[in-house]
């Protein structure tokens, strides 16, 4: 018989992606596996059932019951992890770190759960890098809130009234999500500057069209990431950050690592530094924020200044948000199957490393 993917209905508070499109739903019809939803499942993200053509659909029961690779885009309660059948497989953003409650879930029902937050970042990967695509998604939208925002324009305007300057941004982390806010910041028309510590970035900064900003301060690192500053270096960075800021009137923060607290990049001197009517848009707000005023998706005014520190951006725009996700979902899970089976291959670096569990049993090390 063919092996059953299933996909629910996202239930956290916000949450209005899905993990299986009627694209990729039809893709893995054409593997020979047979796809099993939710009703209602892709609603939210603009996919009404009858987009999904000749997929079959059921309750959420229904679904746990009968799937024996369940994809997620959140990991799902604890509730639907105890009505999954035994020793099925889960795919999708586990979030792994701090997860002990949810490992022991899963041990209970014997389930070989991959986490894709955990996938190397490697070129092989990149099809399938979740964290990736849903960081564009959130760069896009963080720059619209922060022109929402702010007290200006973006663009330069020549008017009868006169002309108007455009708006200094600075966008402090050159990753996925750093640079695509750099890339929809020129496309508003605003001054833009990239600012990372790893100098490496420059070349992408200044490709698309913004300036870099060197504050002397190198720290370029592994795996993609930044090694983490020494106290003399931090020092350095944050004097010339300073100075700089008191010029800028659009910050949109993005350094994050999965798995960490987000770096304190702006401290409260800085933000009473910055001139009245600025603004700063924390990217990082879920793992604590790069500003030591933020506080996770609330608005704060401190001195003249604004933080906003925005949660789970990739939901606001679902239907692209989902078209990126449910592919990367998909690729993994061709990784995972073989004449037709679930046949995880675990000496591959691409599951090995992202098998948060297998058949019940711990394979995350914290």
């Amino acid at each position: 018989m063919a092996i059953t993917v299933g996909a629910l209905r996202e239930v956290a508070d916000g949450e209005r992606r899905v993990a299986v499109t009627p694209e990729i739903a039809r893709k893995l019809q054409g593997k020979g596996v047979r796809v099993l939803l939710e009703h209602g499942a892709g609603v939210a993200a603009g996919f009404p059932d009858a987009a999904y053509g000749e997929i079959e659909f059921g309750d959420a029961s229904q679904v746990l019951a009968q799937a024996d690779l369940l994809t997620c885009v959140l990991p799902p309660s604890d509730e639907a992890l105890g009505r999954l059948r035994e020793g099925a497989v889960i795919v999708g953003q586990l979030r792994p770190h701090g997860a002990a409650a949810r490992i022991v879930a899963l041990g209970k029902r014997r389930l070989t759960a991959f986490a894709l937050e955990l996938l190397p970042r490697t070129t092989r990967a990149q099809a399938m890098d979740v964290l990736s695509s849903q960081a564009a998604v959130a760069g896009y939208r963080a720059m619209l809130i922060a022109a929402e925002a702010c007290p200006k324009f973006f663009p330069m305007l020549t008017t009868a009234a006169g002309t108007i300057r455009p708006s200094r941004v600075l966008v402090i982390g050159a990753g996925v999500a750093g640079l695509q806010a750099i890339a929809t910041a020129r496309r508003l028309g605003a001054q833009i500057e990239g600012y990372d510590v790893r100098p490496e970035t420059r070349e992408q900064v200044e490709s698309l069209g913004a300036r870099f900003l060197d504050l002397g301060v190198s720290a370029a690192g592994s795996g993609g990431y930044a090694r983490e500053l020494s106290e003399d270096e931090r020092r350095a960075q944050q004097q010339a950050l300073a100075e700089h800021l008191k010029l800028v009137d659009v910050i949109v923060t993005t350094a994050a690592v999965p798995g960490r607290p987000a770096p304190k990049i702006l401290s409260t001197a800085m933000v009473e530094g910055m001139k009245p009517g600025a603004l700063i848009v924390d990217l990082a707000a879920e793992g604590g924020g790069n500003c030591e005023l933020t506080r996770p998706g609330e608005r704060v005014e401190h001195a003249g200044v604004t933080i906003l520190g925005p949660l789970n951006l990739p939901a606001g725009a679902p239907l692209h948000a989902s078209e990126m996700y449910a592919r990367n979902v998909y690729n993994f899970v061709e990784l995972l199957l073989r004449e037709g089976g679930l046949a995880p291959d675990f000496a591959d670096e691409l599951v090995g490393k992202t098998c948060l569990t297998q058949g019940g049993e711990p394979r995350f090390q914290h």
